[in-house]
């Protein structure tokens, strides 16, 4: 990134900052000298936007970012929406799942690069990049030791656990094997080496023996789990180790330490960068959608698809349409029983209503510092659910607070207050300055926020938890569609008996059979996650119980949440309720739960039950979690575990007891909910600076495993040619120095035809990899067991698996078919096929083929292979009636064209089957937006838009996608 331009026009601005003469910083307000209308113009400027207006004018090289796009920036009022604009971040983060399909790219265009006659030492990220390796995480095992143990809390098995205050910092306590009546697994022996003192250690806090006071292993599920991730990704991890020693300005977080969003809030964030005494704001673009969890640090940055950040990262900007913001106003005080999951989920309804899309949402009024830095990143976390582009949070005191107490240097604090404050970034709630002029104001009162949970099967579908009961009911009774089951009103109350671990349960509609704590939206906010802790603390100590084929789980996305969570002494009662740690990353959000027991499997679907999931993430696609649940409800860490204790979402917590304590006496949730005060409490004594301070030492340290890691020093990565992992692409197999005009789509057959809302889940690969699917046959094929085929995540390096799982979902509704299932129909044949092996089909018979969808296609999370799987299928154009935008600039960055019916137009109106071929010329120049005409074999012709925005996007899909076009630069 380019903190200084030999030879911009705006270098005069350059100027030393205030009482800091050695820090150097463009200083924007003073852009045209004594130009007050400047001044005034910058002053109304949403704060989103002069991020952008800063990196314009420090990024200018009169080519990639001019002169007119930092006035046009500037002009935000009159222009947003207008024009397009490009944006130099000052970083980038990847994720493992979605970088490493980046890096394997990389590693390929440095042998395209050298074939074709260049140095492929030059190709190297000139953007910083950061790669979180252990983003992603399969649960193989939960509930293994603790949980299974004679006496998981230690003491007196016949009484109920001893209290431990959640006022005061304890260790967690487990049997060891040290002396007699020891159960657990310490080796202290001498009880005279009890010291008394408790060093805490961030990933797992040292379990501390109740016989000896001595710490004893990690849990033994955080192990299996760990060591199989290592064993069965070794090669994935070979290759990520030998990326960071070969590619310059690319540094590698090892393993078993965190979810790339939440190292980059705790670990990566500068807020600002500090580059040889130069200063600009930090900024940030990555491979996964809550990339924008950062917004709440007053960092600006988003989510983009890995084609998209594989530009960035060769020195390319992100190009946007200059975005309209919306300021979202909040004012009050939420109630005491709101988490921070109840206001997300409450601000994700109000804005989608409001609809963002596409937008920058900014936040300002009273009710924003009242908010904590935990907060903020969690609402922002949720910002791609309501389609924005990202939600800011300017810095402000609060954010200071809380840098300060996550270990900033006091220096650097007053250093950075100086320059966010000189450049017009640092918001200040008592001053009498006024806001910024927005597009448009969202005004949402937290006083009126009451908690809710979301589903059954979307995540904005809010439900009141104090009407959860009925709306289950309702969702019996209704249609199927996007809330309802159709179950008959005679079988609504079915009850099926199960044999399980010698006892009988009964399930019936609304039974849950998983309950995840995971880590993609909580972590950051301690007060949340404490609330779990502390609700189960108080449930062990009433008597309550989790029936043991819950498939419970905690999966954090840091050490620092199982430090909190043990050193508040709250750990050992979410492990006696079966929420134990099963590792760290994202599980059971992402499809990667361990398949239930077999008993409730076969209990479910012979009495076809309407089982729930409730977990506290932020997908909850119908067949996300497990094929035979077909309910999931996204809710808060305390409401996972109130759910999961009840057994059932068919419950009125008001009225109905969660269940039977000691002495036979009825629990309430209103009996072990905990307070604000406890909850605040326990955060100020638990959460504090040490904790952030010994995790950034343990994320520079790495562990054992990774440091013993060996690696080739080869500065092309030696390809295994018998490798199902790591497999060098075919993007770069048409490698040219000179773009071709578009060429033409002639006679092109619809691969699939698809409604509406068809997400990237549903697209791209995810998930266990199926028997039954082409990409097993593949795998099978190369003499892999089902065992050993792993998930489509860790084999998103292999072109090969990941084309043979794209549009594999069991969810997929295909027209052509007409119920859901990956298949389609082969029309020259007339088969009916995987949609792999019809598209192979019809590239062996030189047929292009295209997608025909409805309103928002590629909705959801942006997952560059819902891009690149397609492309590989053979897709030359999708035609739908409306786009999710990060999805629609991927088909272009990959050589797709995106078109779209005009208004009020679709298959349906056009008298379209999708069994016609279809033909599309395109012009030798392309303008954005034009029109094009089709034609089908049936003689009929209609237009559509050419959804180009831009000259850039023509140009790039002149070149055949981003990374073609990034190649050329390096022959």
């Amino acid at each position: 990134v380019c903190f200084f331009l030999p030879g911009s026009p705006y270098q005069p601005v350059i100027e030393a900052l205030g009482n800091y003469p050695q820090k150097k910083f463009y200083n924007v307000s003073k852009l045209g000298g004594a130009n007050q209308l400047l001044c005034f113009t910058l002053d109304t400027l949403p704060y989103s936007i002069r991020v952008l207006f800063e990196s314009s004018i420090r990024n200018c090289d009169g080519f990639l970012v001019k002169e007119t796009d930092a006035m046009n920036i500037l002009d935000w009022k009159t222009k947003q929406n207008n024009v397009e604009v490009p944006f130099c971040p000052a970083r980038v983060v990847l994720q493992d799942f979605t970088g490493i399909p980046a890096m394997v790219d990389f590693a390929a265009m440095r042998e395209a690069v050298r074939n074709a006659g260049g140095d492929p030492v030059k190709v190297n990220p000139a953007c910083p990049t950061d790669l979180t390796v252990d983003h992603s995480l399969q649960i193989d095992f939960s509930k293994c030791a603790i949980q299974n143990a004679p006496n998981p809390g230690g003491g007196d098995s016949q009484k109920p656990m001893a209290k431990l205050s959640p006022l005061k910092a304890q260790p967690r306590k487990l049997p060891c094997r040290g002396q007699t009546g020891c159960k657990g697994p310490c080796s202290a022996g001498d009880s005279s080496r009890n010291s008394g003192q408790f060093s805490a250690q961030i990933e797992n806090t040292p379990l501390l023996c109740p016989f000896h006071l001595q710490p004893v292993p990690e849990p033994e599920t955080v192990l299996k789990n760990q060591e199989l991730e290592f064993g069965r990704n070794r090669e994935r991890l070979q290759f990520f180790k030998w990326s960071s020693k070969v590619f310059k300005n690319i540094s590698v977080i090892p393993p078993e330490t965190g979810t790339a969003h939440q190292v980059n809030l705790e670990y990566l964030s500068r807020v600002v960068f500090d580059v040889k005494d130069f200063l600009y704001p930090d900024s940030v673009v990555g491979t996964d959608s809550h990339t924008t969890m950062v917004n709440g640090l007053g960092i600006l940055g988003w989510g983009v698809g890995g084609i998209e950040t594989e530009a960035v990262m060769l020195g390319m900007p992100v190009t946007l349409t200059l975005p309209e913001v919306a300021g979202c106003e909040l004012t009050g005080t939420a109630s005491p029983l709101a988490t921070s999951i109840d206001i997300v989920l409450s601000i994700t309804k109000q804005l989608r209503q409001a609809d963002v899309a596409g937008k920058f949402v900014e936040f300002f009024g009273s009710g924003v510092s009242q908010l904590s830095v935990a907060d903020r990143t969690t609402i922002a976390n949720m910002c791609p659910e309501y389609g924005a582009i990202l939600s800011f949070f300017p810095v402000d005191n609060v954010t200071l607070k809380h840098l300060k107490h996550t270990g900033f240097d006091e220096a650097k604090l007053e250093v950075m207050e100086a320059y966010l404050k000189a450049v017009k970034l640092f918001r200040n709630d008592e001053s009498s300055s006024r806001e910024p002029e927005y597009s448009q104001v969202v005004q949402i009162s937290l006083s009126s926020i009451i908690p809710y949970v979301s589903g059954p099967k979307r995540s904005q579908d809010r439900v009141a938890v104090n009407n959860m009961k009925s709306d289950f009911q309702a969702c019996l009774n209704e249609k199927s569609g996007v809330k309802g089951f159709q179950i008959a009103v005679e079988k609504q109350n079915d009850i099926v008996p199960v044999q399980y671990e010698g006892n009988e349960y009964k399930l019936s509609h609304g039974c849950i059979v998983i309950a995840a704590v995971i880590s993609c939206t909580n972590n950051c906010n301690p007060s949340v996650m404490l609330a779990a802790g502390l609700l189960a603390k108080k449930a062990v100590e009433a008597g309550l119980v989790v029936k043991p084929y819950i498939r419970t789980s905690l999966s954090p996305g840091s050490g620092m949440v199982t430090h909190y969570l043990s050193s508040s002494g709250v750990l050992p009662y979410l492990s006696k309720l079966g929420f134990e740690v099963v590792g760290y990353g994202c599980s059971t959000c992402v499809g990667n739960t361990a398949p239930l027991p077999e008993a409730i499997r076969n209990a479910i679907k012979q009495g076809e039950i309407i089982a729930c999931g409730v977990l506290s993430g932020t997908k909850n696609f119908e067949g996300r979690l497990c094929d035979c649940v077909r309910a999931n409800y996204l809710a808060s860490p305390p409401l996972v575990v109130a759910y999961a204790i009840a057994g059932t979402v068919r419950i009125d917590f008001e009225t109905e007891p969660l269940g039977t304590g000691f002495n036979g006496k009825s629990i309430y949730l209103r009996d072990i909910w905990p307070t604000r005060r406890e909850l605040h409490t326990v955060e100020e004594e638990c959460v504090i600076s040490s904790m952030f301070k010994e995790l950034k030492e343990k994320m520079e340290k790495g562990n054992k495993r990774w440091n013993s890691l060996e690696t080739p020093e080869s500065t092309l990565f030696p390809w295994d040619l018998k490798s199902t992992y790591i497999r060098c692409p075919s993007f770069f197999d048409k490698l040219a120095k000179e773009p071709v005009s578009p060429q033409p789509i002639e006679n092109a057959h619809v691969l699939l035809y698809l409604g509406d809302s068809v997400t990237t889940d549903h697209i791209s690969p995810a998930g266990s990899i199926a028997r039954s699917s082409a990409a097993a046959k593949y795998l099978t094929n190369k003499g892999l067991t089902p065992r050993e085929f792993n998930s489509y995540g860790a084999r998103r390096g292999n072109d090969a698996v990941m084309t043979r799982g794209t549009f594999a979902n069991i969810k997929l509704l295909n027209k052509f078919i007409g119920k859901p299932a990956p298949k389609t129909i082969h029309f020259p044949s007339g088969q009916t096929l995987d949609v792999f092996e019809a598209a192979e089909l019809y590239q062996k018979e030189g047929i292009p083929v295209i997608i025909l969808a409805g309103k928002k296609y590629g909705l959801g999370s942006s997952r560059d292979w819902a891009a690149k799987g397609p492309f590989l299928l053979g897709v030359k154009a999708v035609l739908a009636e409306s786009y999710e935008k990060v999805h629609k600039s991927q088909l272009i960055g990959i050589g797709i064209a995106p078109l779209q019916f005009l208004p009020g137009e679709n298959p349906s109106t056009l008298g379209l089957t999708g069994r016609e071929q279809f033909s599309i010329l395109f012009p030798p120049e392309l303008s954005p937006g034009m029109t094009l005409d089709i034609k089908t074999s049936t003689g009929k012709v209609f237009s559509v838009i050419a959804l180009f925005e831009n000259d850039m996007e023509i140009t790039l899909y002149k070149y055949g996608g981003s990374l073609n076009f990034v190649a050329r630069r390096f022959l």
